[in-house]
């Protein structure tokens, strides 16, 4: 049964199954004419989709008596060509909820790929990888790139529609709309970037968040940009650097901005336990929330 039924039948919703949103009205403006279809594979465990070009938004809501109002669009990663809809998606909204945090997870238009064709992007075979130069905090491994910056517009366009999404339905989701975030992981992060950089009216965070997500353009941050939170290993090939590259444009421009840099880390790690100390990132991030008054305002 669809979300908007129960809405109009006055029955709460709060920690009900999750309901999937289409996010725009008829087909997603500049991708009409797709036509490889979504494919979505569960290997281990994990949701995978690939081919988005219907994006979604699936709305994760906590338990009545725990809201607190406040509400985390998420954006998983997977180099805009793939979306880790459970590490990254599913399983981070279960533990927002639980902390009292609305949680939508975000299914943007990824990068169209014949079924069979070798995934784009990546070191040449057998060559040796070089830390990237990082100009405008722009992380982009892949510059120049025509497609690629094309559907980052579009997850970005998505990103935004999200968030419109959320407020325009803020009453009946019990949100406050002065509080609602970006938390983008791996690319999600780029798009997530992409999103409050971009700045528009009712289409931007009140806070973000990126995980192991840096920019995949110039960073010229917005006069209003809000608040930014940043978790990253201090291995991870190119990513650390950029990401510590967009902490410093936010910090040039003088806007609030935290980060963690995690030893002994190398890639993604979402919400995994490794017995190191970046298992500890959703508790400083909750601490950081706190601090910016997210939480309990």
């Amino acid at each position: 049964m669809k979300l908007w039924i129960f809405l109009a039948l006055g029955v709460s919703v709060f920690g009900a199954d999750p309901v999937e949103w289409k996010l725009w009205p008829g087909k997603a403006p500049g991708s009409e004419n797709w036509t490889v279809p979504e494919s979505i594979t569960d290997p281990g465990g994990n949701r995978v989709a690939t081919n988005v070009s219907d994006p979604t938004l699936t709305v994760f809501l906590p338990d009545a008596a725990k809201a607190n109002g406040a509400a985390i669009v998420i954006a998983p990663g997977g180099a805009l060509q793939a979306l880790s809809l459970d590490t990254e998606g599913t399983r981070v909204a279960e533990w927002l909820n639980s902390k009292g945090i609305a949680a939508f997870v975000l299914k943007y238009r990824l990068r169209q790929q014949q079924p069979g064709a070798p995934s784009a992007g990546g070191p040449p075979a057998g060559g040796t990888r070089q830390e990237m130069t990082i100009v405008k905090g722009n992380a982009n491994p892949a510059p120049g790139d025509a497609v690629l910056d094309e559907v980052l517009r579009m997850g970005t366009a998505d990103a935004q529609q999200a968030l419109r999404l959320v407020r325009k339905n803020a009453a009946e989701w019990r949100v406050d709309p002065k509080r609602v975030g970006l938390m983008g992981f791996s690319a999600g992060g780029g798009v997530s970037v992409g999103a409050v950089v971009a700045n528009e009216p009712g289409a931007s965070a009140d806070f973000l968040i990126s995980l192991y997500g840096p920019s995949l353009q110039d960073v010229n941050v917005p006069a209003n940009a809000p608040p930014l939170f940043i978790a990253v290993g201090s291995n991870h090939f190119n990513v650390t650097n950029g990401c510590l590259a967009l902490f410093a444009e936010w910090k040039k421009a003088g806007k609030p901005a935290e980060i963690h840099v995690y030893d002994q880390v190398n890639a993604g790690f979402a919400m995994s336990k490794r017995g190191v100390p970046v298992d500890t990132w959703p508790d400083r991030l909750l601490d950081w929330m706190q601090l910016h008054k997210v939480l309990n305002p």
